[in-house]
């Protein structure tokens, strides 16, 4: 689980982060009067771009310019002994070496546009002007190629991390044919991409999601009859069966057979059987595919992981501690053997490694991609730890036991015991997948958060990373001054309670085993909500995800908001930041970090609106939908708590009007109520209930909010941040470790990269 935030915070996991550089108009540049020698921006729409108009196009465009930023790490680096500064670079080398399977979760072409964009650096060998004049193409032309390819490094793949849709250049196709011919890597890479950069002819495709509802997904690869229902019966099966999801993909073959591809080194049956035994081969007794076969199939993503595993060894060596060692070749026998039984005991022994000075976590670990919601994209960190700001969060862990019961449920509802878990501030060095969070909330298994624990960390680089520049649309005039000075300051406090209190808060009832209760069955606990007893629960077998499924994310995400904005009403969570003395002051420097934090969700709720598709009527983003809902129920508490003002007919002066003086009344009870529904119906399995409420609260609709504030919104996006990372270094013959930034600059994300292909 993660936190990330578009524009209104300032930098998942959890929370997934925004940028806020201006949003520019694109210079399209003069065609040249010579077009068959100088190749420029044409004000054009790309070829194959159909069925579109004008204003629905440009939101699929790439940022101009996108939002680089660097993430400063030199200082912590250095600071750590070779010993650690070895560990860093072998779990940073593991990391990066799944970017290529993250590519081929995103799309069938990213890997061959990520080819192309590395021949032709290559191929400038550091002189992008030369390069480009050398096959005609002009300076507007090259910023496109270079503002795109440097938005698909930062997203690793051509769809938007933060969205799930697809980005295109501002260029015509034949400024890309063009550089290509500079080098005939580059033409084999761009002509395997077959025209899918620039295609846009089916807008279905333009967004992730499942394949029968029109849209692409690469967790179902070479299926293109496979439906919801199967995959939802094979997951079912896989549940039965003791087959974790997450680091599969599920292929159905002509002939009607599903193929289970398991990512592993090894590419046949593990000697001594797999996660579900020694078969290999199932044929279904029961339910919607009785009598359908299931292979497993071992080798998904072979070369990769076998890279990852000899890395992950060789972290082993240089490990501070036992628990680590442990932890590592725990990692290496899920890598290579493809067993997530063996990654669930490398996440058990994660939990206990408290307090390292390299904070790591590796893995498919998030779900948000996968349109079925249980299988995970690959991603992997390795970041130093910030002793100074980790301070204040193991503050927070000290009183986090005294603030959950301010949350509007009784003890039914909760874990009998808190576990304290380890809460870090961290410099990150490496962070190798799709996007880079605010903060993560680990590991996602319900029965280790349950009975063993969870971590919480805070990506501080990430978080202070900052954007030349930026605009803030939609707030008051009035409040711009204390919103620009407490924001930073609000979204730590949110990053902190998110994670913590409200990923780490809530119990599930649960029949753990056949007439095994976590609850007194016979005495059920009253629910809060309906003043009645509860009559669901979850049945062996079942969790948190394998119930709500594809809502799970979002729903959970505005759940450990909500619980956020519930706990920082109270001052004296503020004060442990060092804000207030902890008594109650809506006026002091403690409320204005408060009315900066609700007015930021208020913001992001607005904005998350870019991430919903007016065509197919659904969200493409969790954290947008949670937040969304979120200033819903803002608008709709009592006593005009909140309002969206306007004069202009069309929007454009759009305002959002907060009362600061009411966030401790209409403004928490608002969030209360919100929060404890959502809370009971999770807690309950009451998966009915709650996707029903869930999905009414989240609910756009076209008139209003789809189309009049989606369009203005549209109109004001701000572009997001690509981080540039540093890369590392070893000598074989002294054992040290030296460390490679590079300038925030378009050509210094794609330096970046070129070198980790060396």
């Amino acid at each position: 689980m993660r936190l990330s935030f578009r524009a209104p915070l300032p930098s998942r996991g959890l929370l997934r982060l925004t940028s806020s550089a201006p949003t520019a108009r694109p210079s399209l540049g003069r065609p040249s009067t010579d077009l068959k020698s100088t190749r420029s921006l044409l004000p054009l729409q790309p070829r194959r771009l159909f069925n579109m108009n004008s204003q629905e196009l440009t939101q699929y465009y790439a940022d101009a310019p996108p939002a680089v930023v660097r993430l400063e790490i030199e200082k912590h680096f250095n600071a750590l002994d070779d010993k650690a500064k070895r560990y860093a670079h072998f779990i940073s080398r593991a990391s990066l070496a799944g970017n290529r399977i993250v590519l081929r979760q995103v799309s069938p072409e990213s890997e061959s546009i990520y080819d192309f964009i590395i021949a032709l650096h290559r191929a400038a060998a550091g002189d992008w002007k030369g390069l480009a004049k050398k096959v005609g193409v002009d300076e507007a032309g090259l910023s496109a190629f270079l503002q795109y390819a440097a938005q698909f490094l930062g997203n690793s793949g051509n769809y938007k991390s933060f969205g799930d849709s697809k980005f295109i250049p501002r260029c015509d196709e034949s400024v890309f044919t063009a550089l290509a011919s500079a080098s005939p890597e580059a033409e084999k890479h761009l002509k395997a991409t077959d025209g899918a950069i620039f295609s846009a002819d089916k807008p279905g495709l333009l967004h992730l999601g499942f394949t029968d509802e029109g849209h692409l997904t690469t967790y179902y690869p070479d299926s293109p009859s496979i439906i919801k229902d199967e995959i939802d019966a094979v997951a079912k099966w896989m549940q039965v069966k003791g087959l974790l999801p997450e680091n599969t993909r599920l292929r159905k073959t002509e002939d009607g057979v599903f193929e289970l591809l398991i990512a592993s080194a090894i590419t046949s049956f593990p000697a001594d059987g797999g996660d579900a035994g020694k078969e290999a081969e199932f044929v279904i007794s029961e339910g919607p595919l009785e009598g359908r076969t299931i292979k497993l199939v071992y080798g998904d993503y072979s070369k990769e992981m076998a890279e990852i595993t000899k890395n992950i060894k060789k972290a082993a060596e240089n490990a501070e501690n036992e628990t680590q060692v442990k932890m590592h070749t725990a990692y290496a026998k899920s890598f290579e053997e493809g067993s997530l039984l063996a990654f669930k005991d490398s996440q058990r022994y994660w939990v206990k490694d408290q307090g390292p000075m390299v904070e790591s976590n590796i893995g498919f670990i998030e779900t948000y991609r996968d349109p079925a919601g249980i299988r995970g994209e690959w991603e992997g960190f390795a970041a130093v730890v910030n002793q100074d700001r980790t301070r204040a969060f193991g503050e927070l862990v000290r009183s986090a036991p005294s603030l959950i019961p301010l949350l509007p449920w009784g003890k039914d509802f909760e874990k009998d015991k808190f576990l304290s878990p380890d809460f870090t501030s961290l410099e990150v060095l490496t962070f190798c997948g799709s996007g880079i969070p605010a903060g993560i909330n680990i590991p996602n298994y319900d029965d280790i958060r349950q009975l063993e624990g969870f971590k919480n960390v805070s990506l501080g680089n990430v978080l202070s990373a900052k954007a030349p520049d930026e605009k803030i649309p939609f707030i008051a005039e009035s409040d711009l001054e204390v919103y620009k000075k407490y924001r930073d300051a609000s979204f730590e406090v949110q990053v902190g309670l998110h994670e913590l209190t409200g990923h780490g808060c809530g119990k599930l009832l649960q029949e753990t085993a056949p007439g095994v209760y976590n609850f007194d069955v016979k005495n059920p606990p009253v629910s809060p909500v309906t003043g009645k007893p509860i009559t669901t629960w979850y049945k062996p077998g079942q969790t948190w995800g394998s119930v709500f499924g594809g809502l799970a994310g979002a729903y959970e995400e505005c759940r450990a908001e909500l619980v956020a904005m519930h706990l920082s009403c109270e001052f004296s969570a503020l004060k442990i930041f060092g804000f207030g003395d902890g008594s109650t002051d809506i006026d002091g420097e403690a409320g204005d970090v408060l009315y900066a934090s609700y007015l930021s969700m208020a913001r992001a709720g607005l904005t998350s609106i870019e991430f919903w598709d007016p065509k197919s009527q659904k969200w493409g983003q969790p954290h947008c939908q949670a937040r969304f809902a979120i200033l819903k129920s803002f608008l709709e508490a009592e006593d005009d708590f909140c309002k969206l003002e306007y004069k202009n007919e069309d929007l454009s002066d759009l305002t959002i009007r907060l009362d600061r003086s009411k966030i401790l009344t209409s403004g928490r009870k608002a969030v209360g109520d919100f929060l404890q529904k959502l809370h009971i119906y999770k807690s309950t399995a009451d998966v009915e209930t709650g996707s029903k409420f869930f999905t009414e609260m989240s609910n756009v609709g076209l008139e209003y909010w789809g189309t009049k504030v989606r369009n203005v919104v549209l109109k004001n996006k701000q572009p997001r941040k690509v981080f540039v990372q540093a890369n590392t270094y070893l000598d074989e013959k002294t054992g040290q470790v030296t460390i490679k930034h590079y300038e925030p600059t378009l050509e210094g994300v794609i330096e970046s990269w070129a070198d980790r292909e060396e």
